[in-house]
């Protein structure tokens, strides 16, 4: 079952995580997380003006939301629906890059490596508090932004 969480021009502005909390602290106390993974999506509706050709990653106070947000749940990657590219775009508001016609996003990649290593320590940490295997799940999110983790790499945490 997918989940939803609906942002508009007020909430981002004002930094207002209302809405998410809510969202996720509710799958929290019905210890439900488990059964949502991959699962959450984000609906941005955003006020730009019409000839404003920015895609909403490179909108400052949209990028400044999912900092907040990210930084609250760090560990909220493991809830975003891969298949409908939440992973990239989530990376795209915290990850420096560039849209490309031809290749989409281009993450600037000293700050994408650092991104997913910091990922991978924090889903390491909260995947072995929640009990839930992670090597493949990992694994599996490393490939979306294009990268092969070897085996040895979980021997080290």
């Amino acid at each position: 079952m997918t989940i939803t969480i609906s942002l508009n021009t007020d909430s981002i502005n004002t930094l207002d995580l209302s809405t998410a909390v809510r969202v996720i602290e509710k799958l929290l106390l019905e210890g439900a997380v488990l059964s949502y993974e991959q699962q959450l999506r984000f609906e941005i509706d955003y006020s730009q003006e019409p000839d404003d050709p920015r895609e909403l990653p490179e909108i400052p106070e949209v990028r400044l939301w999912f900092i907040r947000l990210d930084a609250r749940y760090p560990w909220l990657l493991f809830l975003l629906d891969y298949k409908a590219g939440e992973l990239v775009r989530y990376a795209a508001m915290l990850v420096p890059h560039q849209f490309s016609s031809k290749e989409g996003i281009l993450y600037n990649p000293e700050a994408l490596e650092i991104f997913l290593m910091n990922k991978l320590f924090v889903l390491t940490d909260w995947l072995q508090q929640q009990n839930i295997p992670g090597k493949s799940r990992l694994q599996s999110m490393a490939q979306l932004l294009g990268y092969e983790l070897d085996d040895a790499l979980f021997e080290m945490f």
